[in-house]
C-alpha cells in the first residue's frame, strides 16, 4: 500500500499513514478531507459499526496476583506490557491521559468472550528511560487492570520490533531505539512507564476547552453543539476554535429552562399479551352531548389486548364505573374460564376511588396507571374511542339518523369493528382470536335503514296490517334478532321476520316532526380530571354484552397497541360549566354596586391599617371570591352574592384554632315554635344577617392574602390581619355565634338551657318575645308588636340585616300564613329532587311502600352504584323535615347504603314516584286547637330480618300537626312484644321531657302528666309497676327510666286501640287505607292553591 505525502506547516513533507482522521478514525487523510461528511450539516457518529476488537491479552487468577506484585512501585511508576494480540494501545487509570475524547464508544473483547467498553479515546505521555514519550490513539478502558502497548498499532505508526534473545526492542525510524523489556519469568514483555509532568498542564487545557466551549454555547444564544460544529467544520464561519463537548456541556441549565421538551413515546408497544385477559386497556369518554333516551352521557370500554376484542357499556355518571367493571369481570372470567390478570386505565377518580383500589387488591388485579398528563400511555383505549366515536357520526349522519341514538349506533359500531381487519392481528378478526370461531356477517344490515318487520298473529285482528315499518338499530345480544324502532309509537321491538330497504331511511323531519339540527360532541375525559358530576336515575343501564356465535358482540379494532399522535387528540371542545356550579356566576352579571360592596369586606373584616409584613413563624391563609346566584322559594333570581372566602382547609386545629362548634336550631324547636305561632294566631317573621360571619371576632391571630383584584402595587408580599372572622375559617361558625349571643344577653333576652339557639324575651302582661337562631337565619314571633318592632329595629343597628318580612322561606322550607293556620311543605324541593333523578315524567303511586314488604342487606338483583344510592336517600332524608309520612321508609332504606342492591334501588325509586303524586303535601298547623301535647309510641317487633331487631316510632302533636317524629331501629334485641314495645316507650319518654321544657321556655306549660299512647297493655303494666318479673329482669335498667318518669307523674302511658295508634306509620308499611287515615291524623295534607 502506497503512502500519501503531503505539505506541512513549515514546508516540511508529512507522512499521511500516520495520520488519523477526527471524524472517521482512519489513517491516511485528514478530518477535512473524510469521505464520510457528505456535506451534511447535522450528523451522528455510529458507534459500534465495526465489529468488536479482540483483546488476546488475558490472564487467570495467580497470572493477576503476580501482576498486581509486578505493577506495585512506591514511586508512581506503573507497568505497559507488550501485547502483540491487543488490536489497540489500552489503559485503564485515566489521570495518565494528556488528552481524552470522553465521546469515543467502543468494545473490545477478552480472550474469555467477556466484553469490555471503551469510555474514551486520547494520548498518554510517559517517560521511559528518562525519555518522554507520547502514544497516541489509547483506548480508555475503565474496568481494565493492565496497561497495554499494541504491538501493532506501534508498527502500523512506523515503527519496527524486534525479539530477540529473551528481550524485545522497539526502533523508530529517525530516533533509534526508543523502548526495550526483557522477557520476565511468566513469558511477558513490560516496561515500567511514569507520568509525565506535563499532564497537569493538559488537564487544566481540557478545563479551559470546556469553559470555551460553555463561552461559545452562550454567545451564539445556546445553539446546539451540532450546530456550532457544524458551523467550523464546513468551514461557514471563521473565528471559531476547535470545540469538544462534554458531559457539562449537554446539561446547561438555561438551555434545559428554555428548551427541555417530553421524551418521545414509543409508536408501537414493545410487548403484547400471550392469552387472553393477560391484560385489559380501559377508558371512559364523554359526557356526550345530547343525553340518551335514557340519559346516558358516557361510554366505557374494556379492551383485551390479546384478541383487541371491545365491550362498551354506556353510563349515566361516572360513578357507575365500578358496578359495570364488576360486571364486566365477572361476564369475561365465567366465559373464558381465565382470571383478569392487569388493567390499564388512565388517572380518572373514576378509576382511583378507594372502593375500586380496595377490589382490586383483594382480587389480586394488578394496575397500570398512566403518568400525569400523558394519555398516550394508554394509546389503545383512547384510539379505540375516537374510532367509535367517528364511525357514530358516519352511521347516524348516512341514514340521518337523530342523534339522541348515538347509543345504539355506538353498539352497532362496536359489533361491526369487532368482525374487521385490524393491523396488529393477521388474518383474523378479533372475534376469531376472541372465541376462536371465524364470524358469519350475511345478516349486516345498514344501520337506520328502512324495515317492514311483520307483525306476528297474536298481535293482529283479521283485518289489520301484517308489517309495519321501523328502522334498523342494531341486531340483539342475547337472541338471534334485529332491533328495530318504531318511530310512529316510539318502541324497540325485536324481530327476525323483517324485510329491508337498506337504500332507503326514515325521514325523521316530516313524519315525526323530529330535527336533526342538534350536533353530537364529546369530550374526551382526560386522565387527571377530577369533577363531581351529578347523579341522575334513570332506566336499567344500557350496555351491550359479548355473545357466542353470531349475534352482536362489541369491540373496536386498533392498530398494533399503537400510541395515538398527541395532536389526534386536540378534538375541537364545549366547555361546560361544571354541574355543582350551575347556580353560581362569574361576577360579570354584578352591577357596579354590588361590585364596591365587595371591598366592604376587606374593610370590615382588617384592622385600621390592615396591609402588614407577615411576621416569622406565621402562616397566611388563601383565600377566593365565590359568586352565588340566590334563588327564592319560586325559583326565580332573589339576588346575585358576591362572598370572600378563606381557604380554611389549610389550618390545623391547636395551631390555627381551637374550638369550632356552635350549635344551630334543631327541627323539631322550629316546627313547636311555628305551631305555638299558628295556635295563638301570631305572625312569624324573619331577618338574614348580611355576611354573618364578618360580625365575629377572633381570639387568634389570622393572617390572609390579598384578595384578587384588590392587590395593592408595590406591596403584594403583605397580608392582612383579621380582626374579624371570614367565611372559610374554621373557628368562624363559633365566632359568630358568641357575638350573636352577647347581643341577645345585653338586649335582655333569656338563653334556653335546653335549646341553646332559641332566645327568649318576657315583660309584665305576660309579653314574650321568641327568637331562633340557625346561624346567620333568625325567624322570631311574639304577642307584641311594639316588641317585635324593636327587636328588629336594634338589630338592624348592631348589624347589617335584610328584613325578609313574614316567615316564607326558610332552610328550603315553604311557609304559608293565613287565618286557619301555618302551613309548611318543599314543593320545591321535591321538584327539584324529580329533576335531579329523571323522574319528572315517571307514573305516580298512592304509597310510598309495598304493604308486606321486607328488605335485607343482600337484597334480590345485582348490585347498584353505592354513591347514587346515597345521594338519593340523603336528599329523601332531607324532605322528611316536612313529611313525617316518608320517615319510616326512607329510614328503613338507609340502613342499606352500604351494599344496596337493585331491590333497594327500586324501593327509592317508588318513594319519588310517591313524592311525585303529593308534591303539594306538607304538615299543617291549626288555629286554635289543643294546645296538650299529643304522643304516640309504638313498634314493630323483630322487623328486620337481618338481626332480628325491632323499630321504634313516635309521633308529637301539637295544634293539630305533628311537631316531632322518628322511625328508628332499636339497639337491642328485644325477647318480646312487651319489651319492645317498653324500649320504644322509653326512647318516646326521654322526647317527651325535652320538648315539655322547651314548650316551658314558650311560656306554654303542660299542666299534668303527658298522655303517651301505647297498644301494649303488658308494656303500660310494666312502667308503673315491676310485674313480670321474669320476662323484664334482663331489659336494661336505662329503659326503666320510663318508670321513674310514670312515678314523678311526668309522663302517663294510656292504651289505645290499634287503630288509633298514629305511630303505626313510622314503624311497618301499611295497607293504603290505613296508611291515607293516619297520615291526615298527622296533619299532612295539600293546601296549595
Amino acid at each position: 500500500m502506497g503512502q500519501g505525502r503531503g505539505r506541512g506547516r513549515g514546508g516540511r513533507f508529512i507522512n499521511k499513514s500516520t495520520i488519523e482522521c477526527f471524524k472517521c478514525h482512519k489513517l491516511g487523510h485528514f478530518q477535512y478531507e473524510c469521505p464520510s461528511w457528505d456535506g451534511k450539516a447535522n450528523y451522528a457518529e455510529v458507534d459500534g459499526e465495526e465489529d468488536e476488537m479482540l483483546l488476546m491479552a488475558f490472564t487467570d487468577d495467580d497470572h493477576e496476583k503476580l501482576l498486581m506484585v509486578l505493577t506495585g512501585n512506591e514511586k508512581g511508576e506503573e507497568v505497559w506490557f507488550l501485547d502483540s494480540g491487543c488490536s489497540n494501545h489500552m489503559c485503564g487509570n485515566k489521570s495518565w491521559f494528556s488528552t481524552l475524547d470522553e465521546e469515543f464508544r467502543h468494545s473490545v473483547k477478552l480472550g474469555n468472550n467477556y466484553q469490555l467498553k471503551v469510555m474514551g479515546k486520547g494520548n498518554v505521555s510517559v517517560q521511559i528511560d528518562g525519555r518522554a514519550h507520547t502514544i497516541t490513539d489509547v483506548y480508555y478502558v475503565s474496568d481494565l487492570r493492565t496497561n497495554l502497548f499494541s504491538i501493532g498499532q506501534l508498527v502500523e505508526k512506523g515503527c519496527e520490533v524486534l525479539m530477540k534473545q529473551r528481550a524485545c526492542k522497539l526502533y523508530h525510524p529517525n530516533l533509534g531505539l526508543i523502548m526495550e523489556s526483557k522477557m520476565t519469568t511468566n513469558r511477558l514483555f513490560k516496561i515500567v512507564a511514569t507520568k509525565n509532568p506535563k499532564n497537569a498542564a493538559s488537564k487544566c487545557l481540557q478545563v479551559a476547552t470546556t469553559d470555551e466551549f460553555q463561552l461559545w454555547h452562550r454567545r451564539y444564544g445556546h445553539l446546539n453543539y451540532n450546530g456550532l460544529r457544524t458551523l467550523k467544520y464546513q468551514n461557514m464561519v471563521k473565528g471559531i476554535p476547535h470545540l469538544k463537548t462534554t458531559e457539562v456541556a449537554g446539561k446547561c441549565v438555561s438551555c434545559l429552562v428554555g428548551k427541555q421538551h417530553r421524551e418521545s413515546i414509543p409508536k408501537k408497544s414493545m410487548w403484547r399479551s400471550s392469552r387472553r385477559l393477560q391484560l385489559i386497556h380501559s377508558d371512559l369518554c364523554g359526557p356526550i352531548s345530547p343525553a340518551s333516551i335514557s340519559d346516558k352521557k358516557y361510554i366505557l370500554t374494556f379492551i383485551d389486548d390479546y384478541s383487541r376484542k371491545v365491550w362498551i357499556y354506556f353510563l349515566s355518571n361516572k360513578s357507575e364505573t365500578f358496578v359495570l367493571f364488576t360486571r364486566f369481570k365477572s361476564l369475561v372470567e365465567r366465559e373464558t374460564g381465565e382470571t383478569l390478570v392487569c388493567l390499564r386505565t388512565d388517572r380518572g377518580g373514576e378509576y382511583m376511588s378507594n372502593e375500586f383500589k380496595s377490589f382490586c387488591d383483594e382480587m389480586g388485579i394488578s394496575r397500570q396507571l398512566t403518568t400525569a398528563f400523558t394519555p398516550q400511555q394508554n394509546g389503545v383505549a383512547e384510539r379505540k374511542n375516537r374510532t367509535i366515536m367517528n364511525m357514530v357520526r358516519c352511521i347516524l349522519n348516512d341514514k340521518e339518523v337523530p342523534r339522541r341514538f348515538w347509543p345504539e349506533a355506538a353498539k352497532w359500531a362496536v359489533h361491526v369493528l369487532n368482525r374487521s381487519s385490524t393491523s396488529v392481528l393477521k388474518e383474523k378478526t378479533p372475534e376469531e382470536m376472541w372465541s376462536g370461531v371465524k364470524p358469519t356477517v350475511d345478516y349486516f344490515r345498514v344501520f337506520g335503514c328502512l324495515a317492514h318487520v311483520h307483525v306476528p298473529d297474536q298481535r293482529r285482528k283479521k283485518l289489520d296490517d301484517k308489517s309495519t315499518t321501523c328502522v334498523l338499530i342494531g341486531v340483539r345480544s342475547e337472541s338471534k334478532g334485529y332491533r328495530l324502532y318504531n318511530p310512529v309509537s316510539q318502541k324497540v321491538v325485536t324481530s327476525r321476520d323483517v324485510v329491508f330497504k337498506e337504500e332507503k331511511g326514515w325521514d325523521w323531519e316530516k313524519k315525526s316532526g323530529e330535527t336533526n339540527e342538534e350536533q353530537l360532541i364529546w369530550e374526551d375525559c382526560d386522565a387527571e380530571m377530577e369533577q363531581s358530576e351529578d347523579a341522575s336515575l334513570s332506566q336499567d343501564t344500557e350496555e351491550a354484552n359479548p355473545e357466542n356465535g353470531d349475534p352482536p358482540s362489541p369491540d373496536l379494532p386498533s392498530p398494533q397497541a399503537v400510541t395515538p399522535d398527541p395532536q389526534s387528540f386536540q378534538v375541537q371542545r364545549i366547555r361546560r360549566q361544571p354541574a355543582y356550579l350551575q347556580s353560581y356566576t362569574t361576577g360579570e352579571e354584578l352591577s357596579e354596586e354590588e361590585e364596591e360592596d365587595m371591598s366592604y369586606y376587606l374593610m370590615f373584616a382588617s384592622m385600621e391599617d390592615p396591609l402588614t409584613v407577615l411576621p416569622n413563624g406565621a402562616k397566611k391563609i388563601g383565600v377566593k371570591w365565590v359568586y352565588k346566584t340566590k334563588l327564592n322559594e319560586k325559583g326565580e333570581v332573589d339576588k346575585y352574592k358576591a362572598r370572600l372566602v378563606a381557604k380554611g382547609y389549610a389550618q390545623q386545629q391547636g395551631i390555627d384554632y381551637n374550638e369550632v362548634f356552635a350549635p344551630v336550631a334543631r327541627w323539631d324547636t322550629i316546627r313547636m315554635l311555628i305551631a305555638l305561632a299558628a295556635q295563638e294566631g301570631w305572625c312569624i317573621y324573619q331577618l338574614d344577617v348580611k355576611s354573618a360571619f364578618l360580625h365575629g371576632e377572633l381570639s387568634e391571630d389570622v393572617y390572609e392574602e390579598q384578595p384578587q383584584g384588590y392587590i395593592k402595587r408595590g406591596e403584594e408580599n403583605k397580608v392582612y390581619k383579621l380582626k374579624k372572622a371570614l367565611y372559610g375559617l374554621k373557628q368562624a361558625p363559633r365566632a359568630w355565634y358568641s357575638r350573636i349571643e352577647a347581643y341577645f344577653t345585653k338586649e335582655g333576652f333569656q338563653r334556653c338551657e335546653y335549646e341553646h339557639t332559641l332566645f327568649v324575651k318576657t315583660r309584665e302582661g305576660n309579653k314574650i318575645l321568641i327568637v331562633s337562631l340557625y346561624v346567620d337565619d333568625l325567624i322570631f314571633t311574639g304577642n307584641d308588636m311594639s316588641m317585635l318592632e324593636n327587636f328588629k329595629s336594634s338589630m338592624k343597628e348592631e348589624f347589617d340585616m335584610t328584613d325578609l318580612g313574614k316567615m316564607k322561606y326558610f332552610l328550603g322550607v315553604e311557609v304559608i300564613q293565613d287565618a286557619d293556620g301555618i302551613f309548611i311543605h318543599q314543593k320545591k324541593y321535591a321538584g327539584e329532587l324529580l329533576e335531579m333523578f329523571n323522574l319528572q315524567n315517571a307514573n305516580e303511586v298512592k304509597n310510598p311502600i309495598v304493604p308486606g314488604t321486607r328488605f335485607s342487606r343482600e337484597g334480590d338483583g345485582g348490585k347498584v352504584d353505592p354513591t347514587l344510592y346515597k345521594k338519593l336517600i340523603g336528599s329523601l332524608m332531607y324532605i322528611t323535615s316536612t313529611r313525617p309520612d316518608l320517615m319510616y321508609v326512607v329510614c328503613l332504606l338507609s340502613r342499606y347504603m352500604a351494599n344496596p342492591s337493585d331491590q333497594h334501588m327500586q324501593a327509592a325509586k317508588r318513594v319519588l314516584r310517591y313524592l311525585k303524586g303529593t308534591l303539594g303535601f306538607g304538615v299543617f298547623y291549626k288555629r286554635g286547637a289543643v294546645e296538650e301535647l299529643t304522643v304516640y309510641t309504638d313498634s314493630d317487633y323483630a322487623g328486620d330480618i337481618d338481626d332480628r331487631r325491632s323499630t321504634s316510632g313516635y309521633a308529637f302533636l301539637l295544634s293539630g300537626g305533628a311537631v316531632a317524629w322518628a322511625s328508628k331501629k332499636q339497639p337491642v334485641v328485644t325477647l318480646s312484644t312487651t319489651e319492645a314495645e317498653f324500649v320504644a316507650a322509653a326512647y318516646c319518654a326521654c322526647q317527651c321531657v325535652w320538648m315539655r321544657r322547651i314548650l316551658e321556655e314558650f311560656g306554654l306549660e303542660q299542666s299534668g302528666s303527658t298522655t303517651i299512647m301505647c297498644d301494649n297493655s303488658s308494656a303500660i303494666k310494666l312502667s308503673k309497676n315491676p310485674v313480670l318479673h321474669g320476662r323484664s329482669k334482663h331489659i336494661d335498667v336505662r329503659f326503666h327510666f320510663l318508670r321513674d318518669l310514670t312515678k314523678d307523674g311526668v309522663v302517663k302511658l294510656v292504651h289505645c286501640g290499634t287503630n288509633e295508634q298514629i305511630a303505626d306509620i313510622l314503624t311497618k308499611p301499611l295497607k293504603l287505607e290505613v296508611f291515607v287515615r293516619l297520615r291526615e291524623k298527622l296533619g299532612v295534607c295539600e293546601r296549595l292553591n
